[in-house]
């Protein structure tokens, strides 16, 4: 289990938006999202391709293009991180906040070597000398559980497996100690058995170095096993936000919900349909002032279409961005009043076969 008595607060994000202009219109891929990290716990941000997981990600690590508008705060051990940004300061990024890329062959130089690109992380920042460099990134290498360190340093990208790539990926986020990792997607590229080895290397390396961390993952599982709390990203919010325990046994976002409700499980029957989450995805260019889930939520009625709801609760509990919650007395009588007329405000039919708790 994760360790949940950490306190000192090190990351505050606080109405972070970011928009990107284009011919067609402004993209608004993130939407005033706020949070808060304490020194070595773990969140873990999930939803779908496109919600602005990877978009905040990025922002934290001022690797966004020139276009990109930001708005909004961010704070890492006090220090003003776009202010970091803005003033092009050194020796920040890959020292105190590292990332994980979901993709090594991307994310790593095919014509440079392996132990070559970790080198160059320790000589730029730490100003290590050529053979110290040297000694570390091997003992980075093994550090992560490569075999044969000293062999792998001195091969390429492409001469390794998926796994130890993504393994290289993950020493050289971790050669400068950072105190906050990111992992975006980091298993997305390896198997299942693998993907458990990449996981418990994280979580072991987190515990023994004291590390904060936040992963990124479309994969629930994962998240609950691995965070010690959870937020749920849909068209650029945070709609729910709380322990894993609360949103897996009692959700109360209707997103969360239809998300949990789609998830294969051990004991559903062979050759059963999974619950598909229905009506058209969220619009990310000029959106309107509206709950972004109201076109495919079960529940929605017609203040949902007049208004966006704001992420309210107590804050280290339970938070939630909507007007009738599933699972409670009011989202059951949003429910009900639905499927009498066989549809919702938003115009989503009510099918039988379509179920989502009140």
């Amino acid at each position: 289990m994760p360790d949940n008595s950490h306190s000192v607060k090190q990351l505050s994000v606080q109405n972070l938006s970011v928009r990107f202009p284009t011919v067609r219109g402004t993209v608004c891929a993130v939407n005033g999202v706020s949070f808060e990290l304490s020194q070595g716990a773990s969140l873990g941000i999930v939803g779908e391709s496109g919600s602005g997981k990877s978009v905040t990600a990025r922002t934290l690590m001022n690797l966004l293009p020139r276009s990109a508008e930001v708005s909004g705060g961010v704070e890492f051990e006090g220090a003003d991180v776009r202010r970091l940004a803005r003033e092009r300061v050194k020796h920040f990024w890959g020292v105190k906040m590292a990332m994980i890329f979901q993709d090594p062959m991307t994310s790593l130089n095919p014509v440079k070597k392996c132990g070559t690109q970790i080198s160059e992380t320790l000589r730029y920042h730490l100003k290590r000398d050529r053979k110290t460099a040297r000694h570390e990134g091997i003992d980075l290498l093994n550090l992560v559980g490569i075999p044969e360190p000293k062999k792998r340093f001195d091969q390429y990208p492409h001469e390794l497996s998926g796994g130890l790539r993504q393994r290289v990926v993950i020493a050289m986020a971790l050669a400068c100690d950072p105190s906050l990792l990111i992992a975006d997607e980091p298993t997305t590229a390896v198997d299942v058995t693998v993907q458990k080895h990449l996981l418990d290397l994280l979580d072991r390396l987190r515990k023994e170095r004291g590390m904060s961390l936040i992963l990124i993952t479309h994969d629930l599982g994962v998240a609950r096993r691995r965070c010690d709390e959870i937020a749920v990203m849909y068209a650029g919010r945070i709609v729910e936000r709380g322990k894993p325990e609360d949103l897996f046994e009692d959700p109360r976002h209707p997103y969360t919900d239809a998300l949990l409700r789609s998830m294969p499980r051990l004991n559903t029957p062979i050759h059963s349909r999974l619950e598909a989450i229905g009506g058209p995805p969220p619009e990310l260019i000029n959106p309107t002032e509206q709950c972004s889930f109201a076109p495919r939520c079960t529940l929605a009625q017609a203040d949902c279409l007049q208004s966006v709801p704001q992420l309210s609760g107590v804050i280290g509990m339970r938070e939630i961005a909507c007007f009738y919650p599933a699972n409670t007395k009011r989202g059951r009588r949003a429910l009900a009043k639905n499927r009498a007329r066989g549809k919702t405000a938003a115009g989503l039919q009510m099918s039988a076969r379509r179920h989502t708790s009140g």
